[in-house]
C-alpha cells in the first residue's frame, strides 16, 4: 500500500489547541467495525461499552518534560532541544531545531524555564542519517535529574502558545491520571480523557484494569517518509508488560472476554508480546519496532480506544488495520469516519476528542 493512501485533508480549526474544559468533557466517536456504523457520544459514556468480564489495558508510561532550551556558547544562537532515548547518564539522542546550525563540536548553554542561563550545558558529539544530534550533557550529575527545574513539557509542534511555551495547565493535562513509570516523550494521548471516577464506574461495572508501559518516543510519531508503507521503519520503543497484566488479560480472553486497549502503543506492547508466545501473554520487558498496518489479524486486542490521528502517520494506519483485521479495507472504513467526524467538528489529534472502534 501506498503512504498516500492513508493521506486526508483537515481543517487547520480542528487541530485541537487546548483540552477540554474538563477532562472527560471530550465527544466519542463509536465505529462498530463489523457494520460500519457510527454512533456520535460523550466520552463519559464509554463506560457502557465495557462488558463484566472485559479487561481494559491502558498505558500507565509518565511524560518527562523533555523540551529543552539552550544557547549556542560562543554565538548566542537560540536553539530548542527535544529529548528522545538515553543512551547512558547524561547522554542523550535528539531532536534539535534548527538542526543545521547544530554542528559536531558545538557547545550549548540550557537556559532554565525562566529564560536564565543554567550551570548545565552539552557538546554535539555526532548526527545521523536522520539528522538528530547525539549531546553529552555536563554540569549536572545526570540531566535526567534536573528536568523538572530545566525542562518543559514537550507540546507536538502543530499545538501553539502565544509565547511559545507550555503552559502550567499542559504541564497536568499532557498527563495521564494514572501516568506512573517516567520516560514518554509525547503523551498516550487516548488515556489523557480518564478521570479516576471513570476508572472506578468501569471497575464497577464488572470489567478488569490492567497496565503496561510503553515509552512513547519516535517509535509512535516519527512520519512515514517512504512511498510505499512496506518500506518504512520503525524506532525502537522500550515497553514493559507486568505478569499481573499478562495473566489478567489471558484469563479474560480464556473466559471469552473482549481485551479493550486504550491507545496504539498498548496495542503494539500487546501484540509485540503475543508474537512471541503464539498468541498469549507473559510477563516481558523489552523493546519493539513492530509496525502494525493492513492487513494485520490481531491476536490479542477485541477494541481499541484511540484518538484521531495524523495523515500518513503510522498510528492511522494501524487503526485502519484494526477496523478490518487481516484484511486492506480497513482504510476506507477509517477514512469514511474521518469524514464524518470532520463534518461533525470533531477535535482531532492530542487534545482532540476519541474514537472508540468495536
Amino acid at each position: 500500500m501506498r503512504t498516500a493512501d492513508f493521506d486526508f485533508q483537515l481543517p487547520p480549526e480542528l487541530i485541537a489547541q487546548v483540552p477540554a474544559a474538563q477532562r472527560d468533557a471530550s465527544r466519542l466517536l463509536v465505529l462498530d467495525r463489523g457494520s460500519g456504523s457510527i454512533e456520535h457520544r460523550q466520552f463519559p459514556n464509554v463506560a457502557e461499552y465495557l462488558r463484566a468480564g472485559d479487561a481494559l489495558v491502558l498505558n500507565n508510561s509518565r511524560v518527562i518534560p523533555a523540551r529543552l532550551l539552550a544557547c549556542n556558547a560562543r554565538t548566542g544562537g537560540e536553539f530548542e532541544i527535544l529529548l528522545l532515548e538515553e543512551v547512558s547518564v547524561n547522554d542523550w539522542w535528539c531532536l534539535m531545531r534548527p538542526g543545521k546550525r547544530a554542528r559536531v563540536g558545538t557547545r550549548l548553554v540550557l537556559r532554565d524555564r525562566r529564560g536564565r542561563s543554567s550551570d548545565a550545558h552539552a557538546t554535539v558529539l555526532e548526527a545521523n542519517e536522520e539528522g538528530h544530534r547525539r549531546l553529552l550533557f555536563a554540569g549536572p550529575s545526570n540531566i535526567g535529574g534536573r528536568l523538572e527545574e530545566l525542562g518543559q513539557t514537550p507540546l507536538p509542534p502543530y499545538i501553539r502558545r502565544a509565547d511559545g511555551g507550555p503552559t502550567e495547565e499542559d504541564k497536568h493535562r499532557y498527563q495521564t491520571v494514572f501516568a506512573q513509570h517516567a520516560g514518554s516523550v509525547a503523551a498516550p494521548t487516548a488515556g489523557l480523557h480518564f478521570t479516576e471516577a471513570q476508572l472506578q464506574a468501569i471497575r464497577l461495572r464488572g470489567a478488569r484494569i490492567c497496565f503496561l508501559t510503553l515509552h512513547v518516543g519516535l517509535g509512535t510519531f516519527a512520519p512515514v517518509k517512504t512511498d510505499t508503507i512496506a518500506l518504512h521503519e520503525m524506532h525502537e520503543e522500550r515497553f514493559e508488560l507486568p505478569g499481573e497484566t499478562a495473566e489478567a488479560v489471558n484469563e479474560v480472553m480464556a473466559a471469552g472476554g473482549r481485551v479493550v486497549a486504550v491507545g496504539t502503543t498498548t496495542v503494539r506492547a500487546l501484540e509485540s508480546v503475543a508474537a512471541l508466545h503464539e498468541g498469549r501473554l507473559a510477563a516481558h520487558a523489552g523493546r519493539t519496532r513492530m509496525f502494525i498496518h493492513p492487513p494485520y489479524r490481531f491476536q490479542i486486542a477485541g477494541a481499541l480506544l484511540t484518538n484521531f490521528h495524523l495523515p500518513r502517520s503510522t498510528l492511522l494506519m494501524l487503526v485502519s488495520a484494526f477496523a478490518a483485521p487481516g484484511e486492506s479495507g480497513g482504510r476506507e472504513k477509517i477514512l469514511s469516519a474521518y469524514a464524518q467526524a470532520i463534518r461533525e467538528r470533531y477535535r482531532f489529534f492530542s487534545y482532540g476528542d476519541a474514537m472508540l472502534i468495536v
